[in-house]
């Protein structure tokens, strides 16, 4: 199985992973603030997104465990011993599944909208199940009427449908994204609320408000940062646009972190 990366830039290396249905464009949204500001940035595809190869091991094969094994390898044929890890949604489950599992792989965390909680899990499945089905008999658009506009706020229905559009058009195999939407939120990322309390990496928390994005709860994210020791949550101010949506401040925050790393070792 392939998995399609980007490498730049030099300095402090930083992984990003993205999340379900997206791409690696839709981390920093195509800043190099990163690089310019001294960091080797990867970023790749997860399987079966963008223009990653689909699961060779069958459609339930997109499981964090999966998701956790393929990350492992990304670094060590990178040969990065440690890196800043940064991810979104799914990206950033996946990222804190490293970080509990390996800790020693992990200089600093930058968990982007994280939206699962051991104790809300598995959530509403019927919806992922729509939007697998949307996606796999309706295509692109099959997805967006199925996604509907899940409670988000009137002056921001337009601008997700149109990011919608253009994430989705961008997969090679959206067969293998269908798969993945009902296989990952039937995985658990780790068990236990409670297991946060062991991340020891420096981390910050980028949380969205809930009006331009309820299907990353504000609540998920002010929970992880209270949990995880000395975490420090990010949330934009009322009525702006999400920080996690700025490429170039979400870099921002990143080099605020991997410098706290580098200060740590």
């Amino acid at each position: 199985m392939t998995l399609f990366q980007e490498r730049s830039g030099s300095g402090t290396p930083v992984v990003l992973l993205h999340g379900l249905t997206a791409t690696h464009r839709y981390v920093v949204m195509g800043s190099k603030a990163l690089e310019r500001s001294g960091h080797e940035v990867l970023s790749y595809d997860a399987r079966g997104h963008g223009a990653s190869d689909p699961a060779p091991e069958g459609p339930d094969a997109y499981t964090y465990a999966d998701l956790t094994a393929d990350l492992v390898r990304v670094l060590d044929e990178a040969g990065f011993e440690r890196a800043v890890l940064a991810g979104a949604s799914m990206g950033a489950h996946t990222a804190l599944r490293v970080a509990l599992e390996q800790p020693e792989r992990v200089a600093g965390l930058v968990v982007v909208t994280p939206a699962y909680d051991p104790e809300d899990w598995p959530g509403n499945l019927a919806r992922w199940d729509a939007l697998s089905d949307g996606l796999r008999t309706g295509g692109v658009e099959g997805f967006v009427e199925a996604y509907g506009d899940e409670g988000v706020g009137g002056r921001w229905r337009d601008t997700i449908q149109t990011v919608l559009r253009q994430r989705l058009g961008a997969h090679e195999h959206p067969e293998a994204v269908a798969d993945a939407l009902r296989a990952v939120p039937r995985s658990r990322p780790f068990a236990d609320r409670a297991q946060l309390k062991e991340i020891s990496a420096p981390t910050v928390v980028v949380a969205d408000r809930d009006e331009p994005d309820p299907g990353h709860p504000l609540a998920v994210g002010e929970l992880y940062a209270s949990l995880i020791p000395g975490a420090r949550l990010v949330v934009e101010d009322a009525g702006q646009s999400p920080i996690a949506w700025q490429g170039a401040q979400l870099s921002k925050v990143i080099a605020e972190v991997a410098a706290a790393a580098q200060q740590q070792t």
